[in-house]
């Protein structure tokens, strides 16, 4: 790493404290949130993630879930901790504390028991699992690459749960960039969507000021670029559509627009919901996104909207985050 004085450690420090101020801002907050509404008293009091009408959520940093049918209702509450939360297929993935510095990437059964756990460095940002439930991948924030300007970049991995296969960091993946072989030290990804043959991937590339969507092959350990300005995708269960945040006039100081990507023809839709949305959006059924929001205190709510542009947002789960349906 090139060594670095006294002053640019200060403002590598201070760069990443005002990148990371949302979601560090968002963990305090949650410890102060109130506690959820109790559960039913005749209900299941057990968080399962077997695929049925219910939402996955964090509330308080904690594994819940709600009834789809009255999501703003009582809630189930787990006592298994994570920052992030995604399940698909009977198979969750949860990046928790492994020390009060640390993080785990934990794959989770139907029943929430650990099935296996790798130790990643930074702090946890995005995690998802493949419609059958064989992959997961996740996205830390890590400071200290001497490469960028602010000192910290992202690492995304993926789990294969069958296999055991794991790659540490797509950054080892070939880039095909407009056509062409490329390589940067700067090349950063994040945001992970996995397509319905488990080997094909979606993701955000970042290299060069610019942000891509790129997809992905795990087999080959390669990389395309397809389209600037697409960050965090979320491919539809009909593998037609991505959701994503698009920044404003490609410039994420300016905030981010929830659009649609139709893959075939390549058109944007831009949806309903006009507030920045820095999240990974789910999908809740093939026309209805999910994604979180904080309130000016820091506290987070679900919100849902329709995926073609069409209606309003509607607050789903409040004090919630992390949404994912169980399918």
């Amino acid at each position: 790493m090139i060594a670095m004085s006294t002053r640019a450690k200060l403002g590598v420090v201070v760069a990443l404290a005002v990148l990371l101020g949302s979601v560090a801002a968002g963990y305090v907050a949650m410890a102060a949130e109130p506690a959820p509404t109790a559960p039913s008293a005749t209900g299941d009091l057990t968080v399962t993630l077997t695929p049925g009408p219910r939402l996955l959520a964090i509330t308080d940093r904690h594994v819940s879930t709600v009834a789809t049918s009255d999501p703003a209702g009582p809630r189930t509450v787990a006592g298994l901790e994570c920052l992030r939360v995604y399940a698909a297929a009977g198979t969750g993935v949860c990046l928790k504390p492994e020390t009060a510095w640390s993080y785990q990437v934990v794959v989770l059964d139907a029943a929430l028991r650990q099935t296996r756990a790798v130790s990643v460095p930074g702090l946890p940002n995005r995690a998802r699992v493949s419609a059958s439930g064989r992959m997961v991948s996740w996205t830390t924030f890590v400071g200290g690459d001497s490469y960028t300007s602010s000192g910290f970049s992202t690492r995304t991995g993926t789990l294969d749960t069958r296999t055991g296969a794991t790659v540490a960091s797509l950054e080892e993946f070939a880039i095909t960039r407009d056509g062409q072989g490329y390589r940067n030290p700067d090349v950063n990804y994040w945001g992970v969507t996995f397509t319905a043959d488990d080997n094909r991937f979606y993701a955000t590339m970042s290299t060069g000021g610019k942000r891509y969507l790129v997809r992905g092959d795990l087999a080959a350990r390669t990389v395309e670029t397809l389209k600037e300005n697409v960050e965090c995708p979320s491919l539809s269960p009909d593998g037609t559509r991505l959701a994503f945040k698009e920044a404003v006039d490609a410039d994420p100081a300016k905030g981010w627009r929830l659009s649609v990507l139709d893959l075939a023809s390549m058109r944007v839709t831009a949806t309903a919901e006009t507030r920045s949305v820095d999240d990974q959006a789910a999908w809740l059924d093939s026309g209805v996104l999910a994604y979180t929001l904080r309130r000016d205190d820091g506290q987070p709510d679900i919100w849902s909207v329709p995926a073609d542009g069409s209606g309003t947002p509607t607050l789903v789960i409040p004090g919630a985050e992390s949404p994912s349906p169980l399918t």
